[in-house]
């Protein structure tokens, strides 16, 4: 297998195996038009087996996603062909517009411009709960 380099762009690491793809619909990258190659299932020392996602491209990344689908991950951004910052990616507190209540009986589901907002109320069970009628999030 032949990966090329990154000039600009990111690398998201130590994305726990089987979330990549969840991941990669989650944060839109299915929609742009730009070189990204998804790594699954790679072995790994630290955690046995991992995915990685390689973004060549310097487009703005929703950090807050990747802290949802897997927190402990790392995202090292490359400028000029050279690691620029690394950041290990924690579960934030609230999530803004990343994923849609389920209940039926939400005031979102009748008031379409209402924001779909979730507050971490788990943080040891990575649980997020809706703030208008307190559903558990699904994805």
């Amino acid at each position: 297998m032949n990966v090329d380099s990154i000039r600009n762009g990111y690398v998201i690491d130590h994305i726990t195996a089987g979330s990549g793809m969840k991941l990669y619909e989650l944060l839109g990258l299915d929609a742009l038009d730009v070189s990204i190659a998804i790594i699954k299932n790679v072995t790994s020392r630290k955690m046995g087996r991992k995915d990685i996602i390689k973004i060549d491209a310097d487009i703005p990344i929703d950090l807050d996603i990747i802290g949802f689908v897997d927190p402990g991950a790392t995202v090292n951004i490359i400028k000029d062909d050279k690691l620029a910052e690394k950041k290990t990616i924690e579960m934030p507190e609230t999530l803004h517009g990343v994923i849609r209540c389920k209940n039926p009986r939400c005031i979102t589901s009748t008031e379409q411009e209402l924001p779909q907002v979730f507050r971490l109320t788990d943080r040891e069970n990575k649980v997020y709960r809706c703030v208008y009628c307190e559903t558990k999030a699904q994805f």
